[in-house]
């Protein structure tokens, strides 16, 4: 039975992408405690052509998602690994102009009322959060920090999002490295 609701964003995890000569490869997933909040809004354009007085073709094109994913606090291994952030002798979290970030993939989950769902988003960059503080009054209201982030078709294989429910095969394994598609074998003809 499939959920008709969802609600809990929980298991945040960022796997970094190496990649070689067109080749990806992801390290093993890392978690990133504290998830908040997640929006991935879909990016890309219709197109639409005329002829013949009407429309002779309409399509979408599919560029991944836009979002942001908040989070109580970005954590500094996240900022090391992605971000490009550097950590010096003394333990300090050093931000440097000329960083590059790096690519990484987005693994998380949504609770639902029948099933848990897991997610995967592919290829995703992310910006460097803001810097918020204010100061106590009578109650303490935490303040989260927020990642402006992009999901794109991963190149080659075009693939964006994945997402798989509790006792799917790869479910309980989910977590521990990036979901691989599985082709779906055909038929040969006259089977």
């Amino acid at each position: 039975m499939p959920n008709k609701v969802k609600f809990g964003l929980r298991n945040a995890h960022y796997a970094v992408i190496t990649e070689t000569d067109g080749a990806i490869t992801y390290e093993t997933p890392k978690k990133m405690p504290g998830s908040v909040a997640l929006v991935l809004n879909a990016s890309g354009d219709s197109v639409t052509f005329h002829a013949d007085d009407t429309t002779y073709y309409e399509d979408y094109t599919n560029n991944g998602y836009d979002g942001t994913l908040e989070l109580a606090i970005v954590p500094d291994e996240f900022k090391v690994d992605v971000l490009g952030f550097t950590e010096d002798a003394n333990g300090a979290i050093i931000e440097n102009a000329d960083a590059k970030a790096k690519k990484f993939a987005l693994l998380y989950e949504f609770d639902g009322d029948v099933k848990k769902v897991r997610h995967v988003d592919f290829y995703v960059t992310a910006s460097r959060p803001s810097i918020e503080g204010s100061t106590k009054t009578q109650t303490k209201e935490p303040k989260t920090e927020t990642l402006n982030i992009t999901a794109r078709p991963v190149p080659g294989s075009m693939d964006v999002h994945a997402k798989i429910e509790q006792d799917k095969t790869s479910y309980d394994t989910f977590f521990d490295e990036v979901y691989k598609p599985v082709p779906v074998e055909e038929e040969e003809p006259g089977e």
